[in-house]
């Protein structure tokens, strides 16, 4: 039987959180103690066993978020090609810490710091810090550049949530990338009524787009369990809806700029990072029982 990647556990009185740094630096279960509610999309020892952080409950998106379009993009000191990195997937997505193992450097009942340094596509080293504070769970991610040229950097999170047919999100944005064949941001446009969810409505049935000028609020309300989720985000302008046609989960992910933002006009949300200097996001959800 193939070995399952080791965990990390961290609970208090109101949930427990498992990490799995070598399965790139994802959460795998996210749990509410009282009802026994995944607040999180719940992950099996079958799912970890794959490896795969697309198997389990979050996972981290840096250099950049989605998908880049062209082959690769321009750097200050040149092209930057990027081969595809995932099966099924012609374009390269999702930058390259979701695909390699972090290390666990602090850790105690209610908080755990990963870190990774890496060289691909250039060097950068990363932090994710994990706490639990009464119902609450924050994230933090930072990255520091590490190379001799200035590189373009992106940041997010990529959580699964359960879906239901009582699952409902309340969330502000001012407008939203409409996307070509290739699911690449084209153009800004108005929110089309049936992704409004400015009043807690249902998810859309299929949507895999980027939304602006975000508050960084938003609200997921599951009527059927019984609970909230009150999710914050900082350093996040933009959020990513993700909801596949059909299946029980969908993707709500911070992150700091649209698809392709590398080949848009003005690279909105991307940060040209010289050597030593930082970019950070931060999310938090909070678990809120309803009456």
């Amino acid at each position: 039987m193939p070995r399952l990647p080791p965990i990390i556990t961290l609970e208090n009185s109101i949930t427990r959180l498992t990490l799995s740094p070598e399965t790139g630096g994802s959460i795998v279960n996210w749990l509410a103690l009282e009802g026994g509610h995944w607040l999180l999309r719940h992950s099996s020892e079958g799912d970890r066993t794959e490896r795969s952080p697309r198997r389990l409950a979050c996972y981290p998106l840096l250099p950049w978020s989605n998908r880049i379009g062209r082959g690769g993009f321009q750097q200050p000191d040149g092209w930057l090609a990027l081969p595809a990195n995932s099966p099924g997937d012609p374009l390269p997505i999702h930058g390259s810490a979701w695909q390699q193992a972090w290390t666990l450097v602090e850790q105690d009942s209610l908080s755990a710091t990963l870190e990774l340094e890496s060289t691909r596509p250039f060097s950068y080293r990363a932090r994710q810090r994990f706490e639990l504070e009464g119902g609450a769970l924050r994230i933090s991610l930072q990255v520091t550049h590490l190379g001799e040229g200035a590189a373009w950097y992106g940041l997010g999170l990529h959580p699964y949530l359960p879906r239901t047919q009582h699952t409902r999100l309340q969330v502000r944005a001012g407008g939203v990338w409409l996307c070509d064949g290739d699911g690449l941001s084209e153009r800004l446009s108005e929110i089309p009524s049936e992704w409004n969810s400015k009043h807690s409505n249902p998810l859309p049935s299929t949507v895999d787009n980027a939304f602006t000028e975000w508050d960084g609020e938003c609200l997921i309300t599951q009527a059927d369990a019984g609970y909230q989720l009150y999710g914050q985000a900082r350093g996040s302008d933009c959020f990513m809806l993700f909801c596949p046609q059909g299946k029980d989960f969908f993707c709500f992910e911070p992150v700091s700029h649209p698809v392709n933002a590398h080949h848009l006009s003005g690279r909105p949300g991307l940060r040209l990072l010289a050597q030593g200097q930082q970019a950070s996001l931060e999310w938090s959800l909070t678990y809120l029982r309803l009456a």
